[in-house]
């Protein structure tokens, strides 16, 4: 049987929210083997996503929080391919301000374990950057996939509505900065960076943080 790997694909669109607009590059993470696969976060282009997943079958479009840059292909995807999409009910407002009249296929719950390609990705609730923000934690593959909740360098933004900073500080102390210091993360945007380059900074963001 072959293990799950890894494919990345970066799209580019923009984030809207508050009444502003800006233009963001995405990370779009594939996990999966020749067979089967799921995404994490249908970023700007379900044709671009659509062409990485391939002949495989896609298990679940899995959405690391409502924010309408990491869940504007979702639908388009869902339709191509049959697969649900998944999100936690906390960012279910963040949803509906993207796609009225639409929902989620099925919920994100902290603890929840999503299966392919034998590997395990457990849900992680990391409220802050948004109500329903996850992390995805893969043991199996070394890695967790942190969404917008931590990047190289530091936490995710708090400064629109739905964010909170001592929120996002709690859940990176507490879910994250607790994982081994080896653990790969790979974020919602820009580079990846391990658990132990981020953790030594903890009290240096919380002094800059407010």
């Amino acid at each position: 049987m072959m293990t799950a790997r890894i494919d990345h694909l970066v799209t580019s669109g923009t984030f809207s929210l508050d009444g502003g607009t800006w233009d963001v590059d995405n990370n779009v993470w594939i996990v999966g083997d020749d067979r089967e696969a799921i995404v994490i976060d249908a970023a700007h282009d379900a044709d671009a996503i659509a062409a990485a997943v391939g002949d495989r079958h896609l298990v679940a479009i899995v959405s690391t929080h409502g924010h309408d840059d990491h869940i504007d292909a979702a639908p388009a995807l869902a339709v191509r391919t049959g697969a649900p999409i998944l999100l936690h009910p906390d960012d279910l407002m963040l949803w509906k301000h993207r796609h009225p009249g639409t929902a989620p296929h099925g919920p994100l719950e902290d603890g929840q374990v999503i299966t392919v390609a034998g590997t395990e990705l457990t849900v992680l609730h990391t409220p802050g950057h948004s109500p329903g923000a996850v992390c995805l934690y893969a043991p199996g593959l070394g890695t967790v996939f942190s969404g917008d909740t931590l990047f190289s360098g530091g936490p995710g933004a708090t400064g629109r509505s739905y964010s909170d900073f001592g929120v996002i500080i709690g859940s990176i102390r507490e879910r994250l900065l607790t994982l081994p210091p080896e653990t790969v993360v790979r974020t919602g945007h820009g580079d990846s960076t391990t658990i132990g380059g981020e953790a030594p900074h903890l009290e240096e963001w919380i002094a800059r943080g407010h």
